[in-house]
């Protein structure tokens, strides 16, 4: 059981440099021979899946295993941006619930996330852009969800370094401002909820790839098969991101994916110089500060499937140029590091949560742009789904049969970069 934090811990920590932590979660070298559920992927998702399970439905027999390293994927390969305003009622609860449990997560995992709700700009640049984010701001609305309007004044008092000059390529003509979206510390996330469900339990087995998913005689799985040895287990939870088609293919299931690189950068750290997010459509382009002064700015996804980290220069450029259009105080700023996660992206630009045609095989995936939002929601609806072999009511119409039936939920004028 890994050591409590608290004010006094923390104070006993630093009379010895903080040399005598333990270690924040087990890592065994490899997994038992069996658990009542496997979760594919270590990421977010998966370990707040796995944290869920055990903490609120009673299923302590969980291991989750990991290809790579805790936090070596997406989770650690985004820019962290949390919010809800998405357009459709589905979408909008589904990541009101996940904002909802931001806000009281670091108490609840007793470690610090850095949620900072400084509130989430969205830009807008024409008619057509006033039109749709009016549009979602009365949604959210109705929805019980904040969301208002802001002049182009407003949106400048409220984002100082913001330029109103008229004649630039896409002047500003209003924006939409959730207050209660923000930012949160990935790599904090990853290793709160890798803390928190090893201490409930769960083997967390790093290097461990899985290479063949078992089934029986009757096409329910029984296991899997890993770089570490079989592991039987009759309930699967595969939530591996851009890897989930690779992964389902195992159990000879094609998923409506297409995987992409999405990239980000940051630049030299800075004095405290931007108060919030601020987001663009047209530009595909947004930006927020860390905690360390660093810009961080994220771009749209390359124009090819793909799985290499490293993407596209012109897709960089051009998000530059639209951060010095909009933010000419940073045209002198010197940029630091780039990088690229790979992002599942489905024909609606909506998750897929729940089971599939191979009992006892449920999936998590498809979350394109939005997932590091979504995480504790995500997390906590798919627990409740693996735990109770049906759909939580918030991951029901997430389900992968909507693409024979036809309802789907197209959220791509909600995603905030061009994908």
């Amino acid at each position: 059981m890994p050591q409590r934090f608290s004010f006094l811990s923390l104070a006993r920590g630093a009379l010895d440099g903080h040399r005598s932590w333990p270690e924040q979660w087990r890592s065994p070298d490899r997994p038992d021979a069996d658990y009542d559920v496997v979760i594919v992927g270590g990421g977010g998702h998966g370990l707040a899946t796995a944290y869920y399970l055990a903490a609120e439905f009673g299923v302590r027999r969980v291991a989750v295993v990991e290809k790579g390293w805790i936090g070596g994927g997406n989770t650690g390969r985004n820019t962290t941006i949390v919010r809800s305003n998405y357009l459709y009622p589905e979408s909008a609860a589904l990541y009101d619930h996940a904002l909802k449990r931001w806000e009281h997560l670091s108490t609840a995992l007793n470690y610090n996330v850095m949620f900072s709700p400084r509130g989430v700009l969205m830009l807008a640049h024409s008619v057509h852009d006033e039109q749709v984010f009016r549009r979602h701001i009365c949604a959210n609305r109705l929805a019980g969800i904040d969301n208002e309007w802001l002049t182009p004044a407003q949106a400048k008092a409220f984002c100082p370094p913001l330029t109103l000059a008229p004649d630039v390529r896409y002047p500003v003509t209003g924006a939409a401002l959730q207050r209660r979206g923000g930012t949160a510390r990935h790599d904090a996330v990853a290793w709160g909820f890798a803390r928190a469900a090893s201490a409930r339990g769960v083997d967390i087995v790093q290097n461990c790839e899985v290479t063949g998913i078992d089934r029986d005689a009757g096409g329910a799985v029984t296991g899997v098969q890993t770089s570490k040895g079989p592991v039987r287990a009759p309930r699967i939870g595969v939530v591996a991101a851009g890897h989930t088609s690779v992964v389902m293919a195992m159990a000879g299931l094609r998923m409506p994916l297409e995987s992409y690189p999405l990239q980000a950068l940051v630049s030299e750290p800075v004095k405290p110089v931007f108060p919030c997010v601020a987001m663009s459509n047209a530009v595909h382009a947004y930006v927020s500060q860390s905690d360390k002064g660093e810009l961080v700015i994220g771009a749209g996804t390359d124009q090819y499937i793909s799985y290499s980290q490293a993407g596209s220069l012109q897709i960089l450029t051009q998000t530059l140029e639209a951060i010095c259009e909009l933010f000419p105080t940073f045209r002198r700023l010197r940029m630091l590091r780039a990088w690229g996660g790979i992002v599942d992206v489905t024909p609606d630009r909506s998750p897929i949560i729940g089971g599939t045609p191979v009992p006892g095989l449920f999936v998590n995936c498809g979350w394109g742009t939005g997932g590091f939002k979504a995480t504790p929601g995500s997390g906590h609806v798919f627990a409740a789904t693996l735990a109770r072999g049906e759909p939580h009511r918030l991951a029901e119409p997430f389900s992968l049969d909507r693409f024979s039936t036809g309802r789907l939920i197209d959220e791509a004028a909600a995603s905030a970069v061009a994908h």
